[in-house]
């Protein structure tokens, strides 16, 4: 039975980004008789410009269909309003898919100059609620302005998205966990302030944690999380946090490992789950064949490892180990470092020279 995916190039460099993610997705899947079948839709300006909309109700359809997606970046910034077909994809596809974790990992590569060292870690964001107006209603928007010169932005938390974020976070916890060390799961929050809406999450979290002896259980402010990120980031295993927090928390975690560029994502729920690369569309670098494109892969061999954990389907697990490996050893040689790491390498040469590795391996 064939793995249908969904792929979305989105606005700036997505359509480079994708082309080199599909190409490594292609080799493994010829190598390894995967049987993935690949479609692409348009989305964005594209979208927009063909079809007087940014992410069509038929783009929402087939996405629903897929057994994964894979979503190139998108510039939602500089799209026009709801009413003039400016729809944000991202928050469309967390929503109707009800993708409600992001998962972040960040982590150090050798040859890769970076702000912070022994970084290895997770950072589990609620995908669904949050300050977050374009996704944290039912009907209307989490942000209005009842008179001029006033803007006001509702918070929504609630018991069952807390806990369902925290069950995925020790859940992933528990496959690190080995005799070594016990895995460390930190609650992240801003409960001495926001006391009702944190006290649900944190609740949650507690709630979860008493089920999970083997795992160790903390909570730390959100502010003082990000200057330990900073200072010592080897503390962290996963961390687990509300929607805004998580958002800021991972950027700042990716970027002080290297870039951006190579931070992977993934937005997952109970029935799919959507690659996504962590960084934006640069509409200033699109078509310089400079783009960095791990992220977007990185981000895609998380979704190859979720189908076949979800689906029992152990070449796809060894497709996706085959992909982190590769990517780390491709980090070993300076000459393979993009612009964004202070490199020459191009998008086109990094992607060839990720794909000779992962030939290597196969």
């Amino acid at each position: 039975m064939s793995i249908n995916i969904l792929a979305f190039d989105g606005d700036g460099i997505g359509p480079e980004i994708m082309k080199s993610t599909l190409d490594v997705v292609e080799v493994l899947n010829e190598k390894l008789k995967l049987d993935i079948d690949i479609k692409k839709e348009i989305i964005g300006f594209k979208s927009l410009e063909q079809k007087g909309t940014t992410f069509t109700d038929d783009a929402l359809t087939k996405a629903k269909k897929a057994d994964g997606i894979i979503l190139g970046p998108v510039n939602h910034n500089a799209y026009p309003s709801k009413e003039e077909g400016g729809i944000n994809p991202s928050g469309t596809l967390r929503i109707e898919l009800d993708l409600y974790a992001n998962i972040r990992p960040a982590k150090n590569y050798k040859n890769v100059k970076s702000l912070s060292k022994d970084m290895d870690l997770i950072i589990l964001r609620e995908n669904t609620e949050g300050f977050y107006a374009d996704r944290n209603m039912f009907e209307g928007s989490g942000e209005f302005s009842p008179s001029p010169g006033i803007g006001l932005a509702l918070r929504k938390i609630t018991k069952t998205a807390s806990l369902r974020i925290a069950e995925t976070a020790f859940e992933i916890a528990g496959s690190k966990n080995n005799q070594i060390k016990k895995p460390v799961i930190h609650a992240i929050h801003k409960a001495n302030v926001m006391k009702l809406t944190d006290g649900i999450f944190l609740d949650a979290c507690r709630q979860v944690s008493k089920k999970h002896k083997d795992i160790i259980y903390k909570e730390m402010l959100v502010d003082a999380c990000a200057a330990h990120i900073i200072r010592d980031p080897s503390q962290f295993d996963i961390i687990v946090t509300t929607n805004m927090f998580g958002d800021i928390l991972s950027d700042l975690a990716t970027e002080f490992s290297g870039s951006l560029g190579l931070a992977g994502s993934l937005n997952a729920g109970e029935d799919y789950a959507m690659a996504q690369a962590q960084h934006g569309s640069a509409p200033d670098i699109a078509g310089q064949n400079t783009a960095n494109p791990v992220s977007l892969i990185l981000s895609t061999s998380m979704l190859l490892n979720w189908l076949g954990e979800r689906r029992k389907i152990k070449d796809l697990i060894f497709a996706s180990s085959l992909i982190d490996k590769s990517v780390t050893k491709l980090f070993e040689n300076k000459n393979n470092l993009t612009k964004d790491l202070g490199g020459i390498a191009s998008t086109e040469k990094t992607t060839e020279n990720l794909i000779n590795i992962l030939n290597l391996y196969i």
